[in-house]
């Protein structure tokens, strides 16, 4: 009896690790180089969108990318993101700023990243400036040691009523 009361709690014991492990590669911080890295990923299209430069914006995402909008709209690849932004700079959002904060990167793997960037853009037309506030949902891939934008869902942040 006692023989398997050990065996029972050897294989609890390592179900433990096992679980505790497993759990620590789903919730692993990117090392200091790829913080840097994702972080200059999402600077590209803070510049970008700086620049009114639709190829520029579109450049950190890969060929495929899947891209959301605030309003549900959904763009395929980057050509098709470039096309998008370049049809927005070029109208309603000529006159804006949209600047980023990355509040969060969590590595699935140590080449797939979630990037939760906070987006706080301001629209200037007819003398007034609208604010407007968005969070992104990113998954990033590295992929021959550079990390690209393979999904980005842009939503809005309500402001809270109390």
């Amino acid at each position: 009896m006692s023989k398997r009361i050990t065996l029972l709690a050897s294989v609890i014991a390592t179900l433990i690790l096992v679980c505790s492990q497993m759990s620590k590669a789903q919730t692993t911080q990117p090392s200091s180089a790829d913080d840097t890295a994702i972080r200059q990923v999402v600077q590209q299209l803070q510049d970008g969108w700086a620049a009114k430069d639709g190829k520029a914006f579109a450049a950190p995402f890969t060929a495929d990318a899947d891209y959301v909008v605030v309003d549900g709209a959904r763009a395929i690849g980057r050509e098709a993101i470039d096309k998008g932004h370049t049809g927005i700079f070029t109208t309603f959002l000529k006159d804006s700023t949209n600047i980023a904060t990355v509040k969060s990167i969590r590595l699935l793997r140590p080449d797939v990243a979630v990037v939760h960037a906070e987006w706080n853009l301001e629209v200037r037309a007819n003398g007034k400036t609208e604010k407007r506030r968005a969070m992104s949902s990113m998954v990033m891939t590295k992929d021959a040691g550079k990390w690209s934008i393979a999904a980005f869902q842009n939503t809005p942040i309500q402001e809270q009523r109390h």
